[in-house]
């Protein structure tokens, strides 16, 4: 998944440096006192804009590689971009670089002012908010492949376990059970699922007990191959996404597998619900809106293309309120589109793929790369 090859496009010659891009080694600060954003588009499936990869704007437009690597001899004379970022009304606030490989996870617990994050370095780093410092370092014994915060949990997908650190308390636990990889991970009515290698969804409910705080509840069987994504819905529903292609319902009340959907070819990637909607990811370059039908299931009411396979897709909201789709895509660059139109604006270039992207409170949000980098970035107004 990480395999890529950007491709080489020619610009123009006019200078389409943003300006309103800045950057600055200020230490991020964290503010608590913003509402849960909530997406609501329009009730209307004619609403998503009929647009092929062709009309994005941004897509035409290619950072210098060899401004990536310092060494750039045109200077401002170079016809490529000598930024991270296309477009416009962001800013970039700190850039932390002491993983040593590829960044898998980001978290920030509800109520700290620590941010948390997790690599195949084998190591879970604990940065603080007001000083942009590494202040912890906690060794995981293997590669951690994904990361989620549970009320004062701090929980970490491993090989064949789950490592789960309570930050109030400092108690460790590991739960054993998963065959392979941990790949993915959702909580949802203080029950933890967990996608593995082995193509199972394992579930364990959080307990009082201080010996034993978390319990086996149960284990879901439905894909053929690794589950590499999860995310919670509208009326007590889990979707998961497999290396199989396809994506499962699953209703938390049973857990059972109510539907099975087969739209993409490839390897789904990511999974967000975005009010009424389902949005999945593939590496066949496609990111798929599904709608429900009068008959109460899943149909594909738009599909938009890149040009390269889709690694990661997250919502958000910038500063102005608008809504933003983040896709990144495994040529190393992340496309912005305004919702639900899927209009391009803009485009985040990086040295490697760009495998995490997780929003933060008072318009900050935080990638992960490749090459171990963590860019916390804020939306302008």
């Amino acid at each position: 998944m990480n395999t890529s090859v950007a491709s080489n496009q020619v610009r123009d010659t006019r200078d389409y440096r943003p300006s309103a891009v800045r950057r600055s080694n200020k230490p991020f600060k964290i503010e608590r006192n913003q509402t849960q954003l909530q997406y609501t588009p329009r009730n209307s499936s004619n609403q998503w804009k009929r647009q092929s990869h062709s009309d994005a704007k941004s897509n035409s437009f290619q950072i210098c590689k060899y401004w990536m690597n310092g060494n750039c001899v045109y200077g401002d004379r170079c016809w490529n971009l000598h930024s991270w970022f296309h477009g416009e009304h962001l800013s970039v606030l700190t850039r932390l670089n002491e993983h040593k490989k590829i960044v898998t996870g980001i978290t920030l617990p509800v109520g700290s002012d620590k941010l948390f994050s997790c690599s195949t370095d084998g190591t879970l780093r604990m940065w603080d908010c007001h000083t942009g410092q590494c202040v912890h370092v906690k060794n995981l014994g293997d590669e951690a492949r994904c990361l989620i915060s549970m009320g004062p949990w701090v929980i970490a997908g491993i090989r064949n376990a789950i490592k789960a650190w309570n930050i109030q308390t400092d108690t460790e636990v590991t739960l054993d059970g998963p065959k392979g990889h941990v790949l993915s991970m959702f909580d949802c009515n203080d029950t933890l699922f967990v996608g593995a290698m082995d193509g199972v969804i394992y579930a364990w409910r959080l307990s009082s007990e201080a010996n034993f705080p978390f319990k086996p509840l149960a284990m879901l069987n439905g894909h053929s191959q690794a589950v590499v994504c999860l995310t919670g819905g509208r009326g007590d529903k889990m979707y998961s996404g497999s290396i199989d292609h396809s994506i499962k319902v699953w209703d938390l009340n049973t857990l059972q597998c109510t539907m099975t959907l087969k739209g993409h070819t490839d390897v789904v990637t990511s999974l967000i619900c975005w009010d009424q909607y389902l949005l999945s990811s593939s590496l066949d370059g496609t990111v798929k809106v599904w709608g429900v039908t009068e008959k109460e299931t899943l149909e594909v009411v738009y599909t938009h293309n890149e040009k390269n396979g889709v690694v990661r897709i997250n919502g958000m909201i910038d500063a102005k309120g608008k809504h933003t789709l983040f896709c990144s895509c495994n040529d190393h660059s992340v496309g912005l589109y305004e919702m639900p139109t899927f209009e391009a604006r803009g485009r985040l270039f990086s040295k490697q793929e760009i495998g995490v992207i997780e929003e933060g409170p008072h318009g900050l949000f935080f990638t992960g790369d490749g090459t171990g980098l963590l860019t916390v970035w804020k939306w302008l107004a």
